[in-house]
């Protein structure tokens, strides 16, 4: 792959744009010397006016983020949304992985409980807050957690983690942990959703643990301790996404709301292995499956609603080198699911499936690989990935003889892009650097670039 000839430019004030051969223009967007992460979320506002991102520390710990925050694509102005009360240094109450909700001027974030109430930030114990894209530092719950039993229908009983919110904005997903099991030493990752507008009261607790949400939750994976080998049973489920815009289209012609995710199985010689899953989700989330009760009991997890199927899609364990990577994303149309695995001459690409299940088909060639999960862009034509020279580079993803062509977005030596984004429209790609501030200290800052989608391939002219 040739590199990409680009041209910089100093725009005053400290900024500076880069304009590519590929006709994109890229421009920094935040300075200060904190971090700004994008965190692989859905950071654009439902208008691509901004961008929301978290303040975490070089370290990465959310127990000691302190503020979300947005930035003003035009004019770079900073509005806080939301700011820590009463922080406590590797306590908490931690905030992070934010992500703009695509249909309101709110974000949706993980947030830990109140310092004051003696709780520290644990992956079980956080959950969606939500606030308002004004700045008025207005917020609301999304998610109820009731951890005292008797455990509530419609509440969970652990930590929430990286709020995916559907197309609609009525529907969010996350992964979990769950904090009765943790207790018991089964401290598995699994899989939730949330649908908005369906409040849940619970009752209060001494230590302050529970509380009321504004939506119906429930878990829709099942994992389990130990999987048989040779099983599709999986003892962690992550990495996960909503499939298609409005779901995929199932054999008989119906859309069907689903999530996407890696799943851990163990193949038959007891050896871990990420497969590409997905879960059906029903409609209504409030009827018991057949497992068990979707509150869980004192010794088991909360169980999945009737309705919901859990299907395993790939089968490498038998490859050189087996197993799958990353984020599973869809489509837009909810046709092809996109996740890493390596090739075969065990090189890490970009590998496209069917909801449906199928043969995985490759869909990315570079000579050294890639090393981030793929971004859809909304036309469903192209896609972004990161090469091991540390280019950004865009992908065509429409069937025919210019399947799999990349176009290089940024070149070979410039600082590695990362957390990168498509714009709502498309015309825009928002992604992280991590740059030296004029002390020469390094921090995670906010660049966007130009998309000149002119052609039906999904590639700039």
């Amino acid at each position: 792959m040739s590199g990409v000839a680009c041209l910089t430019l100093s725009l005053g004030i400290g900024v500076a744009a880069t304009v590519c051969a590929t006709g994109g223009t890229v421009r920094q967007l935040t300075f200060d010397s904190k971090n700004h992460c994008l965190d692989n979320n859905d950071n654009f506002s439902p208008d691509d006016r901004f961008l929301c991102f978290d303040t975490r520390p070089p370290d990465g710990n959310i127990a000691n983020g302190r503020t979300i925050e947005k930035v003003d694509i035009e004019t770079g102005k900073i509005t806080v949304l939301y700011e820590a009360e009463n922080p406590r240094q590797d306590f908490g109450p931690g905030m992070g992985a934010v992500s703009y909700s695509p249909v309101a001027d709110e974000g949706m974030f993980i947030c830990g409980k109140l310092t004051s109430l003696g709780l520290k930030y644990e992956k079980h114990r956080r959950f969606g807050r939500v606030a308002a894209g004004d700045g008025s530092g207005k917020t609301w719950i999304m998610d109820a957690r009731d951890v005292t039993p008797p455990f509530t229908p419609g509440a969970l009983r652990g930590g929430t983690h990286r709020h995916e919110p559907d197309a609609t904005g009525k529907w969010v997903g996350y992964t979990y942990n769950d904090q009765i099991m943790h207790a018991l030493g089964k401290d598995l990752r699994t899989i939730g959703v949330t649908q908005l507008g369906k409040p849940v009261k619970t009752d209060r607790d001494p230590k302050g643990e529970n509380h009321d949400g504004e939506g119906w939750s429930v878990l829709v994976v099942r994992v389990t301790p130990d999987p048989k080998p040779g099983s599709d049973e999986i003892n962690q489920a992550a990495g996960d996404s909503w499939v298609g815009t409005h779901g995929y289209q199932r054999a008989d012609g119906k859309r069907q709301l689903a999530r996407a995710f890696l799943g851990r199985v163990k193949d038959k010689n007891g050896r871990e292995v990420e497969e590409v899953f997905i879960v059906d989700i029903p409609a209504d989330l409030t009827k018991p499956g057949a497992w068990g009760p979707l509150e869980g009991t004192e010794d088991s997890f909360p169980q999945p609603p009737a309705g919901t199927v859990q299907r395993r899609l790939t089968f490498s364990t038998e490859k050189k080198i087996p197993g799958a990577q990353g984020v599973v994303r869809s489509s837009p149309d909810g046709s092809q699911l996109s996740f890493i695995m390596a090739d075969e001459s065990g090189i890490p690409q970009v590998f496209l499936i069917s909801p449906l299940g199928g043969e995985p088909h490759q869909a990315t060639f570079e000579p050294d690989g890639v090393t981030l999960s793929a971004r859809w862009h909304p036309s469903g034509n192209s896609f972004l990935t990161v090469n091991k020279k540390g280019q950004l580079i865009v992908v065509n993803a429409v069937p025919g003889d210019g399947f799999g062509k990349a176009i290089p977005l940024t070149e070979a030596g410039e600082p590695e892009a990362f957390d990168f984004v498509w714009s709502r429209k498309g015309n825009l790609i928002a992604f992280g650097r991590t740059m030296p501030d004029k002390n020469g200290n390094p921090w995670k800052q906010i660049f966007v670039m130009d998309f000149p989608d002119s052609n039906r391939d999904g590639l700039p002219d």
